[in-house]
């Protein structure tokens, strides 16, 4: 390598270190997960939710509010939008970004006791939120409560876990904690199709089904990638704590191994999604 590569390589390397961010996990959730992962999946299950002018739709586990906003565009001026979700600051920036003159209405709750009238919507999203509920049925029975009679529950989760992610994982076991894998493995940890059936079903649904498929997502380049998800998550604050050589090597580790999924300078990620839908 010519002192030139190496000066821009060293550059890079700099600019997408873990210290080069600024800003808190949900401002880096919503400036790179979801363009490259929330929005595209987001955009598939409002299309499965067929949502309908006027019609009245709550999202639940919100984050940032991506599907909240294209609901919003969905149901138009004579519909309304409500998001729930735990995580003050990530409410913070989903109002912060909602364009001016988008109604939406935030709620900081749990989704095991949503502060809602009962069968106040018509339509129930709930994307890559389910597997953080500790109470699962719980949620969903509050997510039933809230529906009209005939009205829709569409959720999505990921899973089984990638080989992309399953590195990660091993390596922030291996360099950071052994306890901060179990993060990433609770993204991934349900998917299975019958488990969701007896969920839902078991919180008083009806007309359940259930398709799995596979989506193929293009990010960035592995340094760019590992360092724009660790920020994005809770994950920011273990990694934070320890010292610059345990996440050069967690960082040589994982871009290493990562390679094998690089096409054209982009990391590919295949992901298995799972959409469940329903009826009251």
């Amino acid at each position: 390598m010519s002192e030139s590569q190496d000066k821009e390589a060293t550059r890079i390397s700099q600019q997408n270190s873990f210290k080069h961010f600024g800003g808190s996990a949900p401002e880096n959730y919503e400036r790179f997960f979801v363009p490259l992962i929330a929005a595209p999946l987001a955009t598939d299950l409002i299309d499965i939710a067929a949502l309908r002018l006027g019609e009245r739709v709550l999202d639940v586990a919100c984050g940032t509010g991506v599907v909240a906003r294209l609901a919003a565009e969905r149901v138009g001026a004579t519909g309304t939008v409500a998001g729930i979700d735990l995580n003050p600051g990530m409410l913070a920036v989903a109002r912060s970004v909602t364009p001016p003159g988008m109604a939406i209405e935030w709620h900081e709750s749990s989704a095991q006791a949503i502060p809602l009238p009962d069968e106040a919507f018509d339509v129930v999203l709930c994307q890559m939120g389910l597997q953080f509920v500790s109470d699962k049925l719980a949620a969903l029975r509050e997510m039933q409560r809230v529906l009209a009679p005939g009205g829709r529950l569409i959720i999505n989760v990921v899973g089984p876990k990638p080989r992309v992610f399953a590195i990660l994982a091993e390596a922030l076991a291996r360099h950071i904690k052994p306890e901060m894998s179990a993060f990433v493995d609770l993204v991934f940890s349900l998917h299975d199709t019958g488990e969701l059936q007896h969920l839902i079903s078991g919180a008083g649904f009806r007309e359940v089904a259930i398709q799995s498929d596979t989506r193929t997502l293009r990010l960035p380049a592995p340094e760019e990638f590992l360092w724009q998800y660790v920020q994005s998550t809770p994950l920011a604050n273990a990694v934070a704590q320890v010292d610059e050589e345990s996440r050069a090597a967690l960082e040589r580790d994982v871009v290493a191994k990562w390679q094998a999924f690089v096409e054209d300078g982009a990391l590919t990620l295949q992901v298995g999604i799972v959409v469940a839908t329903a009826r009251k």
